[in-house]
């Protein structure tokens, strides 16, 4: 599916384009949950979920003292911002 230009709100994107942006960055879809994303890089791991009114991230084991750090990203942001934001690690 072709996505919507890089500057629109992830709110105008359908979900089959979400999903696909997804997978074009190398997420893996949770066989667990299937709203959730795990995201795995050389030096961090994460869960991505897509909540009803947020995308929340779930940085695992990368807060004080190994716990999860945990950030929220509203669906208005563009999906560059998001993607800049998400991907650049905790």
């Amino acid at each position: 599916m072709l996505l919507p230009s890089p500057d629109t709100p992830l709110y105008n994107h359908p979900l089959p384009a979400i999903e696909g942006w997804l997978v074009s960055l190398g997420c893996q879809p949770n066989p667990e949950d299937v709203h959730c994303w795990l995201i795995e890089r050389p030096d961090w791991r994460a869960e991505l979920c897509l909540e009803i009114e947020e995308l929340a991230v779930r940085y695992l084991g990368a807060g004080e003292g190994g716990r999860d750090l945990v950030r929220s990203f509203r669906y208005s942001l563009s999906r560059e911002d998001v993607e800049a934001a998400v991907f650049s690690g905790p």
